[in-house]
């Protein structure tokens, strides 16, 4: 039914490449189904990255190794089918560099360690896992510290105290404001950290919007949840945190350019701020097409129509996390339209690194 697609077999070179073209031709998929002995880390983080632009799901249907993980770990929603196996015994860097396969190693070596492994179990261990809990437990743990990402069914809190260390003075008042927090957020969360929560709340509903496709008032449902999340002025109930992406991203732009303007503000910053302002203001200019699609969905009279649009919008909503790439150089940067949240937080992490003296 055009709703699901399968990654199987080595992820060689052109793989993500291919992967793209069969997305482009599917888009009611929302499943991303794994059976892949991994392979070249690039392809599977660009495989990932698609993965989180369209806000698939990832199951595993036979064995996900090495690399595969990376892709199965970007699913929006991460399932293993009954026998399933997971494993990660090696990463393979793809750049027949030695001193990159050596870091790759220890990396893993290091993570597994943590998690109380041996080396001889590093050396081999692979996962099996179907309705065992605790088993999934661990392993879900593991893949967490090595991807960053959270393990199936956690909620990441959005930061409520200065986790951060900025400046000082009137350019580091500035920058906590956008990761740190902010006077007028819920429980004083930053800019960023809220506008990403919101963002990931606008892209789950875009989701479960579109499962359902011939459910028209599913589909309008969902599409005010998103709006919510987005601008909860304009919808005020819903599932957001009542702030919306719209204010955030207007908010990021202002406070990180002030802080560019501000006494003392150093090179980095001065380099680094436009770069996180053109994103913030290319996710707000993302964030209200979407609810003008939105809208679109809330006026239909027919769930097909309606869920032509939601298509669309779910595409969208995993831009405003991911940006997208607009040039199709292979690459997703600040610049242009490109940007997205994620492009904003590399910004402002790069702004905040010190000045070479």
């Amino acid at each position: 039914d055009g709703r699901s697609l399968r990654l199987q077999g080595p992820l060689g070179l052109g793989a993500a490449a291919q992967l793209a073209q069969a997305l482009n031709a599917a888009p009611r998929a929302y499943l991303l189904e794994l059976d892949s002995p991994g392979g070249r880390v690039h392809e599977a983080q660009q495989i990932a990255q698609r993965v989180r632009s369209r806000a698939l799901q990832t199951r595993i249907v036979g064995a996900c190794d090495n690399a595969c993980v990376l892709v199965f770990m970007a699913g929006q929603g991460r399932q293993l089918m009954p026998g399933a196996q997971l494993g990660l015994q090696r990463l393979a860097s793809g750049t027949w560099s030695p001193v990159a396969e050596a870091i790759a190693r220890r990396r893993l070596a290091g993570v597994y360690h943590d998690a109380g492994l041996s080396d001889s179990a590093y050396q081999s261990k692979r996962f099996q896992i179907s309705t065992d809990s605790s088993a999934r437990h661990v392993f879900d743990a593991v893949v967490a510290q090595l991807t960053g990402a959270p393990t199936p069914g956690q909620v990441v809190a959005v930061a409520t105290g200065p986790v951060v260390a900025v400046p000082a003075g009137p350019v580091g008042t500035h920058i906590g404001h956008v990761v740190n927090s902010f006077m007028d957020t819920p429980d004083k969360a930053g800019l960023l950290p809220m506008a990403m929560t919101e963002a990931r709340v606008a892209q789950q509903h875009a989701v479960l919007g579109i499962r359902n496709p011939d459910n028209l008032d599913g589909l309008k449902l969902h599409a005010g949840h998103v709006i919510n999340a987005l601008n909860p002025t304009i919808v005020t109930a819903g599932p957001g945190k009542g702030y919306g992406v719209v204010r955030a991203t207007t908010g990021i732009a202002a406070h990180i350019e002030l802080a560019a303007k501000a006494d003392g503000a150093g090179a980095n910053v001065l380099l680094n701020a436009p770069r996180v302002a053109t994103a913030a203001r290319s996710t707000l200019a993302r964030a209200e097409q979407i609810i003008k699609l939105a809208q679109q969905v809330q006026a239909a009279t027919d769930a097909k129509s309606a869920a032509a649009v939601m298509g669309e919008m779910v595409s969208l909503c995993g831009q405003l996390l991911a940006g997208t790439d607009a040039n199709h150089d292979g690459k997703i940067t600040w610049e242009g339209t490109e940007g997205g949240l994620q492009q904003a937080l590399d910004a402002v992490t790069a702004a905040l690194v010190p000045d070479k003296k």
